[in-house]
């Protein structure tokens, strides 16, 4: 018997309310946005660039390393006995590569901008801020590495909002007369030293097929992390 699966069309009236309510997220989002790299001295039409960026960046991943595992698996083989087969269990090791990748929207962007900043303080001679960022970014990356938990299969996880509350807090207290700069720099480089680079070694044990750095649900962790700081403090 043949059974056939109706889907009700969507009406048109329901596309258009989804559609102005996509509109109204994504203006919303890159207000907020631009907002926040103008507190960082980032002229708007730069910011939307930056934005847009980020956007169609997060679907970007762009391969910087494999690592390559073996692990044992059960398999099976057939034996003969007398004419009759049995299967018998034994195990063998099992090649698995990681692809390593970095996302272009959740961390090369935030890192163009991390570096636009660090480099604007030695410019400007301001070594004292230049200073207290560093050592926000220290303590920002030791707190980002005692929450984040390797996910068997997926990746690096982290509480969202452990970042940018952090980075707030830093820039409060080391902010120096410019605490937006030192939240952003510690909200993204603390995200992407302590979550990702100090946990090298325990990429390849995960057994995801590939692991992106500010990507997938780390997005928020880089990206979001700075512009929520921004915003905040």
């Amino acid at each position: 018997m043949n059974r056939r699966v109706i889907i009700p069309p969507v009406s048109l009236p329901l596309l258009i309310l989804l559609a102005f309510l996509v509109v109204i997220v994504f203006i919303f989002f890159s207000g907020v946005v631009i907002a926040a790299f103008g507190k960082l001295g980032i002229p708007p039409e730069v910011a939307f660039t930056l934005f847009i960026f980020a956007l169609v960046g997060s679907l970007i991943n762009i391969p910087i390393a494999e690592e390559t595992t073996y692990e044992p698996v059960l398999a099976l083989r057939e034996v003969r006995f007398f004419g009759i087969s049995y299967p018998v269990p034994y195990f063998e090791w099992a090649e698995r590569k990681t692809v390593i990748a970095i996302n272009v929207g959740g961390a090369l962007v935030p890192l163009s901008i991390t570096a636009y900043e660090l480099l604007r303080m030695i410019y400007m001679g301001n070594f004292v801020l230049l200073f207290n960022t560093l050592i926000a970014v220290l303590i920002a990356a030791l707190v980002s590495n005692a929450v984040a938990r390797p996910v068997k299969g997926l990746g690096i996880a982290m509480p969202m909002l452990v970042p940018p509350l952090m980075a707030v807090l830093l820039g409060w207290i080391l902010g120096d007369g410019n605490p937006n700069a030192v939240a952003y720099v510690s909200g993204t480089l603390g995200v992407l030293i302590g979550a990702d680079l100090m946990n090298w070694r325990k990429i390849k044990e995960l057994g995801a097929p590939m692991v992106s750095i500010g990507g997938a649900g780390t997005f928020d962790g880089i990206f979001l992390a700075g512009i929520i700081a921004v915003i905040l403090v």
